[in-house]
């Protein structure tokens, strides 16, 4: 399924079918949102998804270096994104329900925890992503990792929901 029509299809499901007042009675209204995946690799994305779709990660963090050199807008609450596993195909329908920023020493528990990537404790998530962002530190001409500035961004997922998980295999194929 391409996104167009995974994009149709979340919508209706999540019940978003009226979006077109929203967004307009035109063409655009069928655009669908940005389409992106998880993590640098196809295998980091499958598995990043997997928690997504099991329900364990309703967080993520980016470098916020890394939207202005790639001239991509910082995350709004209720934006729309659909992400897409390691093969590029759409998944998952999710919104964003929190977006801060802050120093990556700040990073906090309740943020570690809700990314779902093993122990959930900000030195974990710290060490776990230190080196993830060794190019945005070095980009920014900062002396250390904990002075870079992340994304903080919660999510919900819309689509697809629990119930229709439900003996789907960890990824929900």
């Amino acid at each position: 399924m391409d996104v167009p029509e995974f994009w149709q299809l979340a919508r209706a499901r999540a019940g978003l079918g009226r979006l077109a007042a929203v967004a307009g009675e035109t063409p655009s209204s069928a655009v669908p949102p940005p389409a992106w995946a998880f993590g640098r690799d196809a295998e980091q994305a499958d598995e990043l998804l997997a928690l997504v779709l099991a329900g364990r990660k309703t967080a993520t963090a980016s470098a916020l270096v890394e939207h202005a050199a790639e001239d991509e807008p910082l995350p709004r609450t209720g934006d729309l994104s659909i992400v897409l596993d390691g093969a590029g195909e759409p998944r998952a329908l999710v919104r964003t329900t929190d977006v801060r920023v802050v120093r990556f020493a700040d990073v906090d528990a309740a943020h570690a925890a809700a990314e779902g990537e093993g122990p959930a404790t900000p030195a974990s998530w710290r060490a776990d992503h230190a080196a993830f962002w060794a190019d945005a530190v070095s980009a920014a001409g900062l002396a250390s990792v904990d002075d870079l500035d992340v994304v903080l961004e919660r999510f919900e997922l819309l689509h697809p929901r629990p119930h229709a998980r439900a003996g789907a295999g960890a990824a929900g194929r």
